[in-house]
């Protein structure tokens, strides 16, 4: 997807300084060519004049499933791939009118759903995508009921996860989704509310396992992810080498630590268990499930102003399943409790850039940036609603193409 487009009366907001910027931005093959005052541009290219509206380069949400077509995964993962996959279009679309221009998913998405949306076959976020993530027999990937005995990890089938036991198993798997163009791996370290055979604050997988995990993926220049609430589980992963820890919301300050000395990335995903507790059941979320909500609900809001205050890496995630991923933007309220409204909209732009190893690319509207933006009806900085309400975005563009446009545009 390539095009050319100027946008003028734009005030600009560069998240770095948290400060914005009256200006026009020239957009040329897809990217920022240009950010200045009145830029000219040849008669036959389009011009959006936002009026002075308040410009933010396209949001990032670094924890998606867009194949969750339901709240109930192990239905999911027994559904036919080709329902799934237009349950995924249509998750896809709904992100890009939110103003979400870049996603990564964290278990389900492959090469096919990302090269579709590169090659304008789908409308949506850009795609970053780790593949299945793994999972121990019984663990929070594993989401068989406790009746079935069967382990179905063909690459056809729609479930986000595998599972994949020992050492060689684990450098198997991690081999084969990176085979496959995974541009990272999740594994699960702990238990979790949507899996039925485990408790929340287990540990899962071996320290072998994990440093297995990691070898691999770091001998591909890739990284690798994890799920996991308690603090023993994300301190073993963050020993083990990972990267990134997904959730966190049981984390103590051993992990704050962990999270600074390895320089490593935390993405809370508060708004799904707000989601999973009001709605979770009718779309599908087993009443065993919806028990364990209140285990890390509670904590999460707490997690996330102690490690903000610490100076540990946030990026934005939701999480969210089904139908409830109409409240992706929720989010940004959520955090703002906590944290000023500049450092969320960093961790859903600057940050997750940083996170997803596209620095210069995305989460900026620097020259050179991929010319993807959001225009909203207000300023978010003053006032949050205005990124946690989506009614409020006027505009998308991505890749220099306007995507999204509201009536009142």
């Amino acid at each position: 997807m390539t095009s050319s487009l100027l946008i003028r009366n734009a005030h600009v907001l560069d998240v770095e300084s948290a400060g914005y910027r009256p200006a026009d931005l020239r957009c040329v093959d897809g990217k920022v060519a240009e950010v200045d005052d009145r830029l000219d541009a040849p008669p036959d290219v389009p011009v959006l004049d936002v009026r002075g509206a308040h410009v933010l380069p396209g949001l990032v949400d670094c924890h998606v499933h867009v194949n969750a077509v339901s709240g109930n995964l192990t239905q999911v993962a027994g559904l036919p791939p080709s329902y799934v996959t237009a349950g995924a279009v249509r998750n896809m679309g709904a992100m890009l009118d939110r103003g979400f221009t870049t996603v990564r998913d964290t278990g389900g998405a492959d090469f096919g759903l990302a090269r579709a949306q590169a090659h304008g076959m789908v409308r949506g976020p850009r795609l970053i995508y780790g593949g299945k993530s793994l999972s121990q027999t019984g663990g929070h990937g594993d989401k068989r009921p406790v009746e079935v005995n069967v382990v179905d990890n063909h690459p056809c089938c729609a479930g986000t996860g595998q599972v994949a036991d020992g050492v060689d198993e684990v450098r198997r798997a991690v081999r084969n989704e990176l085979r496959r163009g995974a541009h990272h791996i999740k594994v699960h370290a702990s238990g979790g509310v949507s899996s039925l055979g485990d408790r929340i604050t287990s540990t899962q997988y071996s320290m072998e396992e994990l440093r297995a995990a990691v070898e691999e993926a770091e001998a591909a220049e890739r990284y690798v992810t994890v799920h996991a609430y308690p603090a023993r589980a994300i301190n073993r992963a963050l020993e083990a080498g990972v990267r990134c820890v997904e959730h966190g919301n049981l984390l103590d300050e051993r992990t704050i630590e962990l999270l600074l000395e390895r320089e490593a990335f935390l993405v809370p995903t508060l708004v799904t268990y707000v989601a999973l507790k009001h709605e979770g059941r009718e779309h599908g979320l087993p009443r065993e499930s919806w028990e364990k909500v209140d285990e890390v609900m509670s904590g999460g809001l707490g997690a996330l102003e102690r490690a903000a205050r610490a100076g540990v890496r946030i990026a934005y995630g939701t999480d969210l399943l089904g139908a409830m991923q109409h409240r992706q933007n929720e989010e940004f309220r959520i955090r703002a409790e906590v944290q000023e409204p500049i450092d969320v909209i960093r961790s859903a732009t600057s940050t997750a850039a940083e996170l997803v190893g596209m620095v210069g690319e995305i989460g900026t509207l620097a020259p050179g940036a991929h010319a993807d933006l959001v225009v909203l009806d207000g300023d978010p900085l003053q006032d949050i609603g205005m990124l946690a309400d989506p009614a409020n975005v006027r505009t998308v563009v991505q890749a220099g193409e306007i995507v999204a446009r509201s009536e009142r545009s």
